[in-house]
């Protein structure tokens, strides 16, 4: 059992190292389009699905209370927690817009739409993405699987180098925590908690 666990940690090392390999500069231009958005008065909108709904709720959570210090709270909304919202565009429309009439409502020009997505192919994903680039809304993907179609849809694209989908997922979380610290530290650290 030992060498299960030191193997399945060492998987996790290694999908993010890779990060440092190829996608610095993406995370780079991801942390700026945040930064932007947020400094202009925009909010993060985030979604995906089962467990990248999860880290949806988990990113918004960190943008909306604190990351690492006091501090104003920054609006990031994750379009995964409404359950009535989503059965019922389920159920009347298919879930394949479940999140893109929640952008209809609630994304503008300004905003950034954080799509997730571990193999980068999710429909209701994908049709968010498509309705976020018509309303002039950035859009970054954390995705892995080579990218799938989220790759050269959005504006920004973070490709976690792996086809296991709890790598992929930890690599996630990761990437969503180094851009709520850079950012917080970034726009808040020099005006004492103020933007």
């Amino acid at each position: 059992m030992k060498r299960t666990i030191e193997n399945i940690i060492n998987s996790s090392i290694t999908a993010k190292k890779k990060l440092i390999d190829s996608e610095l500069e993406n995370i780079e231009k991801a942390v700026q389009v945040v930064e932007d958005c947020i400094l202009k008065g925009g909010k993060l909108l985030l979604f995906g699905n089962g467990g990248s709904a999860a880290d949806s709720q988990h990113i918004a959570a960190e943008f909306v209370g604190r990351f690492k210090m006091e501090r104003k709270a920054v609006p990031a909304l994750a379009l995964t927690t409404n359950t009535s919202t989503i059965t019922a565009l389920s159920n009347d429309y298919g879930y394949d817009i479940s999140f893109k009439r929640q952008l209809e409502a609630f994304g503008v020009r300004g905003d950034v739409a954080i799509a997730i997505s571990t193999s980068g192919n999710a429909k209701n994903v994908l049709e968010a993405v498509k309705e976020a680039k018509e309303k002039g809304i950035k859009t970054i993907a954390l995705t892995g699987h080579g990218g799938g179609a989220l790759l050269k849809l959005c504006d920004v694209s973070i490709v976690v180098a792996s086809d296991d989908t709890a790598r992929i997922q930890e690599a996630h979380i990761l990437i969503g925590h180094i851009i709520a610290e850079i950012t917080e530290s970034d726009i808040f650290r020099k005006n004492n908690g103020r933007r």
